[in-house]
């Protein structure tokens, strides 16, 4: 017999406490798995959360690199996600051998390297710090001024940054699919139709996309902006998730996803792949798990246990 969807939604509030576990989605998941989640935001409140929480089991709605992000500062709690698969391209842009080939290569450089979290478990174990899209900016005006920096994966976010801090910075060539695809043309067109709107950007953007915003900033600063906003109008250039989180917290804004070429708003595909069937199962099973070299782990721990003093600063 089928499972109803309120079925559904109450064998995962029952089995959440049976297992003692709690449910971190991010601001892209589907509407669903964010209004039965315990905490939505951002990399870098999802990373907060994940450090204080006291629930042995943690069940992490998003990408494969944030649940793994979840394990590093948790050893020894049970760290689960719906779909094992659910990766990022940015993750992938950069493999962590040829990141470690790359600052061989140039080891008289000395590079102070910075990861934006999009990125592996073995990349982050080759960093000096992490950041995220919401604290970039602070944790490269903390960075050594004596060292070069490399900054990776994504090139869109720190030339974003560096126009911020104007600190120069080597750019890893990665870029995120689903924020590449939103066009400079495709913005103005519903300019044209709504000529009042405010444009609100994710930095993960091109820069011919980032110069049409009136804000770019994090998906979380990105409520606050909504809410904040005089014009009823707001264009939202971020992955579509994030219109139902906004569309909660600002009812009374008309929120109009930013468009591609190619459809009427942006899905990313890894993000999509988390169901309530999926997250059903995870939590029933306890897996799949996320597991790493200790070795690897402890590494890794290091720059994003920094990054979290920092922001705090």
């Amino acid at each position: 017999m089928a499972t109803t969807s309120i079925d559904l939604c109450e064998e995962i509030t029952r089995l959440k406490k049976e297992k003692n576990a709690i449910i971190l989605a991010h601001n892209y998941q589907i509407g669903e798995i964010q209004d039965i989640a315990d905490y939505v935001g951002d990399s870098l409140g999802l990373a907060y959360q994940a450090q204080t929480c006291d629930e042995k089991v943690i069940c992490f709605c998003g990408v494969h690199f944030m649940a793994e992000t979840a394990k590093i500062l948790n050893p020894n709690k049970t760290v689960i996600l719906p779909d094992r698969d659910a990766g990022c391209s940015l993750e992938t842009s950069c493999p962590a051998d040829e990141l470690e080939a790359f600052i061989n290569a140039n080891e008289e450089k000395n590079y102070y390297v910075i990861a934006y979290i999009n990125c592996s478990a073995g990349v982050k174990a080759l960093c000096d710090v992490i950041c995220t899209s919401g604290n970039a900016v602070k944790i490269v005006e903390q960075a050594p001024a004596d060292r070069p920096i490399l900054f990776v994966p994504d090139a869109n976010l720190g030339a974003w940054v560096m126009e911020q801090t104007g600190r120069k910075m080597d750019l890893w060539q990665g870029s995120c699919y689903v924020h590449m695809e939103f066009t400079r043309d495709s913005i103005n067109g519903i300019k044209e139709e709504y000529p009042d709107a405010l444009v609100v950007a994710h930095p993960e953007c091109t820069t011919a996309v980032r110069l049409l915003a009136d804000e770019v900033c994090s998906t979380e600063k990105m409520v606050d902006f909504c809410k904040q906003a005089e014009s009823k109008n707001i264009i939202v250039v971020t992955e579509s998730g994030m219109l139902h989180r906004l569309q909660k917290e600002a009812p009374d804004k008309n929120l109009i996803a930013g468009p591609t070429d190619h459809c009427a708003c942006n899905d990313c595909k890894f993000m999509k792949m988390n169901t309530m069937e999926k997250l059903y199962q995870c939590l029933l099973d306890l897996s799949p798990t996320v597991e790493m070299e200790e070795a690897t782990r402890k590494r890794a721990e290091e720059p994003i246990l920094r990054m979290l003093e920092q922001s705090r600063n």
